[in-house]
């Protein structure tokens, strides 16, 4: 059974992982756009957000590579191309100042009057996927889940630790949307700029960890 100290570390790898990967604040803008100033109409798509991103992450984690395998893929390519769809994503944010899903959603979002029910509807597409959890939030949990242990007890402790780890990363979600007016209002443009090339630098980081890692499996493979 892993110790204080690793479950610990097992925990925090999901958000911290995932968190910079997803940076809700970048899609805070479309989220207010999308919901509008009613709070119970924001209350609501926040936690439809926030509930659709909890099973993507899940099961993108314990499920995503079973079904790599099913098509001949190894786990240390999995998390090497994990780790390179990750630094990509950080690359991108260090050197782009817009983010082109965000503006081409909130261009669609401000073209449409939406009612309750699109509002719902919507929880989805474009807040859900492709802005919230992308491909490089799929490919790092799948990254993520190829590190859980293959004993049957130790699967099901990692995977409940990982599913704890999923829900505190929709917790900060709901959280960001559920006050994005306010942390826009509170950050302002710069203090938003530089929250996202922070957790973009973070992300580059996580990105070469993960591929590092997947490349020093893949090397002990052949060598063996």
């Amino acid at each position: 059974m892993p110790t204080p100290t690793e479950f610990a570390h097992a925990l925090a790898l999901v958000p911290l992982t995932l968190l910079p990967i997803i940076n809700p604040l970048a899609g805070a803008p479309v989220f207010t756009v999308t919901a509008g100033a009613d709070p119970s109409a924001t209350r609501q798509l926040a936690r439809q957000v926030a509930i659709n991103c909890w099973f993507i992450l899940v099961a993108s984690m314990l499920v995503g590579t079973y079904v790599l395998e099913l098509f001949g893929i190894s786990l240390p390519i999995v998390r090497i191309g994990g780790g390179l769809l990750v630094a990509a994503s950080g690359w991108r944010m260090l050197n782009h100042s817009d983010d082109d899903e965000v503006h081409a959603a909130v261009k669609r979002t401000q073209r449409i009057a939406m009612t309750r029910a699109e509002l719902v509807k919507r929880s989805f597409f474009p807040l859900t996927f492709p802005l919230t959890t992308g491909p490089g939030t799929i490919a790092a949990s799948i990254a993520i889940g190829a590190g859980l242990p293959r004993q049957p007890a130790l699967y099901v402790v990692g995977a409940v630790v990982s599913m704890i780890g999923a829900t505190l990363t929709v917790a900060a979600i709901y959280l960001v949307y559920r006050h994005a007016q306010a942390l826009l209002a509170r950050l302002g443009e710069v203090g938003t700029l530089v929250m996202t090339r922070m957790m973009a630098f973070v992300l580059l980081c996580i990105g070469i960890e993960i591929l590092w890692t997947g490349w020093a499996e893949l090397n002990g493979i052949h060598a063996r």
